[in-house]
C-alpha cells in the first residue's frame, strides 16, 4: 500500500516538494527555448545584440552545465549557490541587453524565469541553511 504524506504535519516534505517542482520548471524554463526556438531567430537575436557568433554555443552548455549542478542532489550546495549566481547573471543580463535594443517588453520577457529562480534560490536556502 501507498503511504499518503501529510503535509500539513511535516511542512519539510511541502518544502522538498515546492523545491523541486518549482527548480525543474524553471531550468526547464531557462534551458529549453534554447532548443525549441526557431535556430534563424536565435541567431538573428544574437547578432543584434553584437555579440560573437560562438555566444549561443557557449550559453547553451553552460545552461546546460548549470541545470546539472542544481538538479543533481549529491553535488556539494556550494557548487549550487553558484549555479544560481550564474543563473542569475545570465537573466538580468540579458534582460538589460534586449530592453537596451529590443525595447521595454523584450527586456522584461528574462525577468519572469528570474521570479522563478529566486523562489527557488529561496527554497534552496530554506531547505539547505534553516535547519
Amino acid at each position: 500500500m501507498t503511504k499518503q504524506i501529510d503535509f500539513v504535519k511535516n511542512p519539510d516534505k511541502k518544502s522538498k516538494r515546492t523545491y523541486w517542482i518549482i527548480t525543474s520548471f524553471t531550468m526547464a524554463l531557462i534551458i529549453l527555448p534554447s532548443y525549441f526556438a526557431p535556430r534563424e531567430y536565435l541567431i538573428q537575436a544574437v547578432k543584434k545584440l553584437q555579440f560573437p557568433d560562438y555566444f549561443t554555443l557557449e550559453l547553451d552548455i553552460l545552461k546546460i552545465v548549470g541545470a546539472i549542478v542544481i538538479l543533481v542532489p549529491r553535488i556539494p550546495t556550494m557548487f549550487k549557490e553558484w549555479a544560481y549566481v550564474g543563473f542569475g547573471i545570465l537573466l538580468l543580463s540579458a534582460s538589460l541587453a534586449h530592453g537596451i535594443v529590443d525595447g521595454f517588453v523584450k527586456g522584461v520577457a528574462p525577468l519572469v524565469p528570474f521570479v522563478f529562480l529566486a523562489v527557488s534560490y529561496y527554497y534552496f536556502r530554506k531547505l539547505n541553511y534553516e535547519n
